[in-house]
């Protein structure tokens, strides 16, 4: 949870009542509380973080907009915002601005009026419902009125949060999760909306405008999938401090869960080393994978067999995943993804019979032999993806190990999903 509001409303005044006890610096000027601070709070049992600011500005200089950075990284991190005002003064012009800011996120609001130390006042609290975050709760971090009740609507919003996480991880027992990936300004967006039929995240041309891991769960003929439309990575130098970073931990966080990776290429720029890192990123996963190469209207029809040759040199360590040519901003093409998936996925988890294994390695022995050791029997130990251990009597090289996986795939019709080879010398 983060606390946040224009700067001198009492923020840090509302966590020291919160937690008991003095835990953050109180004055009576602006800009005291410059970076943000986690403080451990324990309310009926329930132990939670509140997140101190420093307030947020929408112009200022330089170290205000450092400040309001620190503001936002911390808002992106979580699961509740607490947007304090000030009732004393009535409504102002930086509160309009940091509501506004706040509602951009899509993180759930409580308004906290402060600074309402008696019943007399809690009308002017009312003020604030021209804010459009919902109705205000009238506290007062000085003395300690309304503390207790907060605290409570707290926990009470935190345990059927994770009553609702509880009820969508089983959800996702039998969900595909696929996670959308990519360069920043590649059009990921414009294609997750394309995808899902509804315009759920921010589309801009300014790089960055996806700053969480988004979530939608649609149904299809195949099943239901779970997209995760992330923020755009980037190179590690390009990447500020704070807002960004949490945006690239979410990003890897999202490809970590997923169960098929959709990586979105700028065809006007090709695969870049950016995209390289990422398909890095994707493989070492062992998530199968999907390459979409966006804005394919923009290049000239004599290009186009020179782009899909360079895609095919730089990201061969993919495999043969295979490559969708889109035009997100119109959804040409677009309508090819879903089955892609399903074959992905069927793919994915894809079992073979020990004795179907067993022949298949019989044959393809005898067609090539190992110059090094003899595959004595195999097993596929788990899917997700397909991963066969073989029992040799010597090292297998390296070529003759990609020479397996290429006859396993081709017996098997595994497509293009990733395979996993571990080997055993007795």
């Amino acid at each position: 949870m983060v606390i946040v509001g224009r700067p001198n409303v009492g923020k840090s005044s509302l966590v020291n009542r919160l937690a008991g006890r003095r835990v953050a610096v109180v004055e009576e000027h602006r800009g005291v509380t410059r970076d943000r601070k986690a403080v451990e709070i324990d309310w009926r049992g329930v132990t939670f973080d509140v997140v101190d600011t420093g307030g947020w500005l929408a112009a200022g200089d330089s170290l205000e907009e450092k400040v309001s950075t620190q503001a936002t990284a911390a808002l992106s991190s979580a699961d509740l915002v607490l947007l304090v005002v000030d009732s004393s003064v009535g409504v102002m012009e930086e509160d309009v601005a940091a509501a506004r800011w706040a509602l951009r996120t899509g993180k759930p609001i409580l308004l906290v009026a402060n600074k309402i130390d008696d019943e007399t006042h809690e009308a002017g609290a009312w003020d604030f419902i021209k804010l459009g975050v919902g109705e205000p709760f009238a506290v007062s971090a000085l003395h300690g009125r309304g503390a207790g009740d907060l605290l409570d609507r707290i926990v009470d919003f935190l345990e059927s949060t994770e009553a609702l996480e509880d009820a969508e991880a089983n959800l996702d027992d039998d969900t595909l999760k696929v996670a959308i990936v990519g360069r920043p300004n590649v059009g990921k967006s414009t294609l997750f909306n394309q995808i899902i039929g509804e315009e759920r995240s921010v589309v801009h041309d300014m790089p960055g405008t996806t700053r969480d891991a988004i979530d939608t769960v649609i149904d299809t003929d195949n099943g239901r999938i779970r997209f995760i439309d992330t923020a755009g990575m980037r190179k590690r130098a390009r990447t500020e401090a704070g807002l960004e970073t949490y945006a690239v931990l979410r990003s890897l966080d999202a490809l970590d869960r997923a169960d098929i990776a959709i990586l979105v290429i700028d065809a006007t720029q090709g695969a870049t080393g950016q995209d390289q890192r990422l398909a890095e990123r994707i493989s070492a996963s062992g998530c199968p994978s999907i390459i979409v190469l966006n804005k394919w209207e923009l290049i000239a029809t004599d290009d186009r067999d020179d782009v899909l040759a360079t895609v095919g040199d730089k990201l061969a360590f993919l495999g043969d995943a295979p490559v969708i040519k889109t035009t997100a901003l119109s959804g040409k093409g677009v309508h090819r993804i879903l089955p892609a998936l399903n074959v992905a996925a069927t793919d994915y988890v894809k079992r073979v019979s020990t004795g179907a294994l067993n022949r298949a390695i019989r044959d393809l022995q005898i067609r090539q032999p190992s110059p090094t050791g003899r595959i004595r029997y195999a097993v596929q130990g788990a899917i997700e993806p397909p991963t066969f251990t073989l029992f040799a009597s010597g090292r297998l090289p390296q070529t003759y190990l990609r020479y397996v996986e290429r006859s396993l795939r081709e017996r098997f019709e595994l497509g293009t999903t990733p395979i996993r080879i571990r080997v055993r010398v007795d």
